[in-house]
């Protein structure tokens, strides 16, 4: 078995940061694009953040919490989806760039699970932040293709209803929304699964959260994908590899 020092020696050559909009040791980054996308896809009501403007300037910020489409296209994939058009936040944000924030599962941290007794509690997470200049979708065929893309994910069986509703209805739900495109220019992946704990203190957290709640069963499975519960490092692709071999490299710099 490794001494305390050694695993922790290795930890703490991965604790440098990058340059980012959310911190993010190294550790706990992953940069593979499909598992961002899959990551993006499975946890997709996502939040939209810009300025505000006009009578809401004081405000600072604005946030506008919407079921979006992760296409795989691009660089780093494009988002799509669609406001209500009483909501003045995408008069705001077309053509600027603009914050998407994917929240995943969660989950609290016992130090219980800790053989080290200094040790405190901790919140697990995976989030993953996208940014891309937001533009329109305003003619009708549009929206329609967008609408049509957000029944398909969730409810297959509905798109032949709705193409079979009355015209005059449908361009009347057309008219109430606002269609956007966000062609992703960068993105952060965090996902905090532990990774600075020592190789027992990591078999714990994942065994205690396989028996929990849905948010804890989902992070063991990430744990189960992305860690070697063995060692520190993270395992799966380098980054911007569709092959395999490491995800970010053991004591990456």
């Amino acid at each position: 078995m490794r001494a305390m020092g050694s695993w922790y020696a290795d930890y703490e050559n991965t604790l440098q940061t990058e340059p980012s909009g959310m911190y993010s040791p190294k550790f706990n980054q992953v940069h593979d694009r499909a598992i961002l996308l899959e990551a993006m896809r499975a946890y997709s009501f996502a939040t939209l953040f810009g300025p505000a403007s006009g009578e809401q300037a004081g405000a600072g910020a604005l946030a506008t919490h919407l079921p979006l489409i992760v296409k795989d296209a691009g660089e780093h994939g494009i988002l799509e989806g669609h406001f209500a058009r009483v909501n003045p936040h995408w008069q705001v944000l077309a053509g600027r760039e603009t914050l998407v924030v994917f929240a995943g599962p969660h989950s609290y941290v016992s130090p219980t699970l800790y053989t080290e007794p200094l040790s405190v509690p901790t919140w697990n997470y995976i989030a993953v932040h996208a940014r891309g200049t937001l533009s329109l979708v305003e003619d009708d065929p549009g929206k329609e293709a967008l609408l049509a893309d957000l029944i398909t994910t969730h409810e297959p069986a509905y798109l032949e209803h709705w193409r079979g509703l009355p015209e005059g209805f449908r361009r009347t739900m057309l008219a109430g929304i606002m269609g956007f495109r966000i062609p992703i220019a960068r993105i952060e992946g965090k996902f905090k699964l532990s990774q600075n704990r020592a190789p027992q203190e990591r078999r714990n957290v994942h065994a205690a959260q396989s028996a929990g709640s849905p948010d804890e069963q989902a992070l063991a499975h990430w744990m189960e994908r992305l860690l070697d519960l063995t060692t520190i490092s993270l395992i799966g692709r380098k980054r911007g590899s569709n092959s395999g071999g490491p995800l970010i490299e053991k004591n990456a710099d």
